[in-house]
């Protein structure tokens, strides 16, 4: 009997888990849900519209939607859609791909004042995320304050950096290039609890803001150790040593030969966000660093700013009835219960590049072929005559090629495409 399989998710950990059961089991079928008209998740609307290059990992992607033993169930919204219970009655297995999109707290006095953004939302609206179309991000004053010292915040800082010309070549929205160019920005800042050995940036992207042409990145050259101490596991004492060699050429580097300084400032921690109506500046608290924590000492400095963004990471919430851990899918070694399991930042957090989540679906996805009889299930048939019978739009990957058509037919520049930001865009191409 024909193995059926449903992957609820399209991003990188769900298309992953898609690959390895085609392999793992000859002739199954995989049907990969996701509530939005197109797929690929985190490659569309997380990585930096200026690296679009890497999200050329969807090209893989897309040979596995074209299978025909794979369906896409696009604009399909389990919960509101269709049940988890209905899907774990049709198929033989059933995987949660859902990712962390959801932005973590503070947890400050001033988080809930109008100019406060999670990064996943200020990414999300200048990629053109439907759910963040009309975020508006206040940027009409002439500083914003970034808290976190990872990939993201350096994104955030980049892509607020950079210039018209240097977004040519990006897929980022129209409107966040407007609003970006049309904001009177003079100085970033991003902020750190702990040191630079600490922070969480890989060396290709730090070094990019050597590149800006309209920023310059300064740091404070009595933060920075003379080198880097302590045990690391593999290649990790190696990105942190060439971290700290271009941190010492940012130290290098003054501050006003350029019209907007970014200053990554660390031993930092967010103590209050102030404003009378919205975001007036942010309360820093001085920390230092003990075993590994940042560690407060009770000396606070102000900054002015008219806009936050919150870089601390993310957490999941679940289908209604699925248990949590915290800010993961409760499970055990990808298993949570019955025939229903979890892969990629659901299951073990926001952590990882893109490839990091292969190894780790594959392996998910074998103990789910060796803990479950597989066929004798319905599959994809019962699950559309469901969604045909609730007259839900599915979206299928034929019809995710002509909305791609489209947003590459309507770019302007040399931008490789201008993606739709709002679904009812999406389904009007579809007629």
């Amino acid at each position: 009997m024909t193995a059926h399989y449903a992957i609820i998710g399209s991003g990188p950990s769900g298309m992953y888990a898609a690959d390895a059961l085609l392999e793992g089991v000859p002739g199954c079928h995989v049907d990969v849900f996701d509530r939005l008209p197109v797929p690929f998740g985190l490659i569309r609307y997380g990585v930096a519209p200026d690296h679009y290059k890497t999200k050329n990992t969807a090209r893989q992607f897309a040979r596995t939607l074209d299978l025909p033993t794979v369906r896409f169930f696009g604009n399909v919204e389990v919960g509101r859609d269709i049940s988890l219970d209905e899907l774990k009655t049709f198929y033989d297995g059933v995987v949660l791909a859902i990712g962390a999109y959801n932005d973590r707290p503070l947890g400050i006095p001033g988080e809930d004042l109008p100019g406060v953004y999670g990064a996943c939302a200020f990414v999300g609206w200048y990629n053109g995320h439907p759910d963040y179309r009309d975020l508006a991000p206040l940027l009409d004053k002439d500083a914003v304050a970034v808290v976190g010292v990872g990939n993201v915040a350096l994104d955030v800082c980049r892509v607020l950096a950079k210039t018209v010309a240097e977004m040519d070549e990006s897929d980022i929205a129209a409107h966040a290039l407007d609003a970006i160019q049309q904001a009177p920005l003079k100085r970033l800042h991003m902020f750190g609890r702990r040191g630079p050995i600490e922070a969480g940036f890989t060396p290709k992207e730090l070094g990019e803001l050597r590149e800006l042409e309209r920023a310059v990145a300064i740091i404070d050259p009595a933060q920075l150790p003379d080198q880097v101490d302590g045990e690391f596991e593999g290649r990790e004492k190696g990105v942190k040593e060439k971290n700290l060699s271009i941190f010492k050429e940012l130290a290098a580097h003054k501050a006003g030969i350029k019209p907007i300084s970014l200053k990554i400032e660390f031993y930092a921690a967010p103590k209050e966000i102030f404003g009378k109506d919205r975001v007036e500046g942010i309360r820093m608290e001085r920390t230092r660093v003990e075993n590994g924590r940042a560690i407060a000492t009770g000396e606070t400095f102000d900054v002015a700013c008219g806009a936050v963004v919150k870089a601390i990471g993310y957490f999941s919430k679940a289908p209604y009835g699925v248990p949590m851990n915290g800010g993961t899918i409760a499970n055990v070694a990808g298993h949570v219960e019955d025939n229903l399991w979890v892969v990629g930042w659901s299951k073990r957090g926001p952590s990882g590049t893109i490839p990091t989540n292969g190894p780790e679906s594959r392996d998910v996805m074998r103990k789910m072929i060796a803990e479950h009889d597989n066929g004798g299930k319905p599959g994809g048939e019962a699950a559309d005559l469901l969604l045909r019978t609730r007259g839900v739009r599915v979206v299928d990957y034929p019809d995710y090629k002509k909305i791609v058509a489209a947003e590459v037919a309507r770019a302007t520049g040399g931008h490789p495409q201008e993606k739709f930001t709002r679904i009812d865009e999406m389904l009007a191409v579809l007629g």
